[in-house]
């Protein structure tokens, strides 16, 4: 009884493992070539899909962020990794990097002072769908454009508040 208990547990383990080495080559074929991305397939993968780290556009300040936070998670990277990861993540999937295979929504946004600018800086990370989509009130508006900033928008001060001047205008509430 023992010998067919051990085998059956032998051939599931092989099976599993099988199984998990093409989903493994799958996820770490996702992330574009560079030093680091061995570091972070296998630092990201142990607890998620690696398109939770794909489908996000930052900057080095917001990546470091998430590094950090990751490693307080349990994320294994040691001190002496996390410059090549941030380095990795910000210039592979920072602002300005297409999502591999989307094609942006065709968004025509209404005239105004700071338009091209809206068009221009939002569009780096995503689609600008995602921006007319609701209508929010200006401090709302306010609070997106400064964490977009954070994330690594290139917006100074100025265009910042020429970004929700345009925003609160076009796609505002009244609460």
């Amino acid at each position: 009884m023992l010998v067919r208990e051990l085998t059956f547990l032998f051939a599931l383990v092989a099976a599993l493992a099988a199984v998990a080495v093409p989903i493994r080559a799958q996820q770490e074929n996702a992330l574009p070539p560079g030093d680091g991305r061995d570091i972070v397939a296998s630092a990201c993968s142990a607890c998620h899909s690696l398109s939770a780290v794909t489908q996000l556009r930052m900057g080095p300040q917001a990546w470091r962020h998430q590094v950090y936070d990751m490693i307080q998670r349990g994320a294994q990277i040691s001190p002496s990794e996390i410059d090549t990861v941030v380095n990795y993540l910000a210039t592979k999937l920072g602002p300005g990097v297409p999502f591999p295979g989307q094609t942006p929504a065709n968004v025509a946004l209404p005239s105004g002072n700071g338009k091209e600018m809206v068009a221009g800086v939002c569009a780096l990370c995503h689609g600008l769908d995602r921006v007319v989509a609701v209508k929010r009130s200006r401090s709302q508006w306010g609070n997106i454009v400064t964490r977009m900033v954070y994330l690594g928008a290139p917006l100074s001060a100025d265009q910042a508040k020429t970004a929700i001047d345009y925003l609160s205008a076009n796609f505002g509430s009244s609460s």
